[in-house]
């Protein structure tokens, strides 16, 4: 007996849900040879809105739980993203045209940055924060703290990889992400989705759109609850019309990379989303 084929629905993963585009707007997923993949959703400016807001709702719980317990929820998803291996690399293959050593390869990497910064979660505050000395009867401590709600163009050459190496570093210091995936690589970035929604990530705290991220930076880059702007792959988008937009809301801004070592795993990159918060409290005299 034969079966019909059960083709996947690719939707946006907004506040831990799946819904499409509010605007009804879906785009064609093709290989590089032009055949049909999939119909994956074009986000709208409403999406984006209703995405920020998710994030926004979303912060304060993850900015509030402790370093460990960030670092064990970023662990559990690099657990499920390994007992889903095999559907990452079919889509790769699928989208990207790579062979599947090549494609196995890039879901290997993108698992084992994923650890790479779990592991940096409840660490990374030794070394960006300070015990600074003063002149003084006093301790003065300088810890790092999360930026807010981070708004990232991911790199648009890479299915999988990329999206976990922009997405990731700025997660470990507590802050939530919206994320706009590869435009032509989307259906690794919505797998992700799934795989965040069966973990133990509250929802909201990563916001994937997928469409053209050409249409969506802006809105995101002028939205005033936007408090960070990673334009890692925004290098042929008017960016420096984006940074403009941005510094009307004081937004930190990373500018886009190019080429082999965009997005390669760093402390910086988790860094760069983390505000100091210096804390001076009197020495007892007794």
């Amino acid at each position: 007996m034969t079966r019909l084929a059960v083709a996947k629905t690719y939707k946006l993963y907004i506040g831990g849900k799946f819904p499409r585009s509010e605007s009804g707007r879906t785009y064609e997923v093709v290989t590089p040879k032009g055949a049909f993949l999939a119909n994956a959703a074009k986000a709208s400016r409403k999406d984006a809105r209703d995405a920020v807001v998710s994030a926004r709702a979303a912060f304060g719980g993850w900015a509030g739980a402790t370093a460990y317990n960030r670092g064990q929820v970023l662990y559990r998803i690099a657990e499920l993203l390994e007992g889903r291996r095999a559907q990452f690399v079919d889509e790769i293959v699928a989208s990207e045209g790579v062979s599947t050593a090549a494609a196995t390869a890039q879901v290997d990497e993108a698992i084992d940055r994923w650890v790479w910064y779990a592991g940096w979660t409840d660490k990374f505050a030794q070394v960006a924060g300070n015990a600074n000395p003063v002149a003084g009867p006093y301790f003065n401590i300088s810890v790092p703290e999360p930026t807010g709600v981070v708004a990232i163009i991911a790199p648009q050459s890479s299915s999988l990889l990329g999206l976990v190496s922009a997405v990731a570093p700025a997660l470990v210091a507590g802050n939530t992400v919206v994320v706009v995936a590869s435009e032509a690589f989307p259906l690794s970035a919505v797998s992700l989705g799934e795989v965040l929604a069966t973990s133990d990530v509250p929802g909201g705290v990563v916001n994937i759109l997928t469409g053209s991220p050409a249409e969506i930076a802006s809105w995101l880059a002028s939205h005033a609850d936007v408090n960070a702007l990673d334009l890692v792959g925004a290098g042929n988008l008017e960016w420096v019309d984006l940074q403009i937009s941005a510094a009307e809301t004081l937004k930190r801004v990373l500018s886009p990379e190019s080429g082999a070592d965009a997005a390669m795993p760093s402390l910086g990159r988790i860094i760069a989303f983390t505000e100091t918060k210096t804390v001076w409290h009197t020495k007892s005299m007794l």
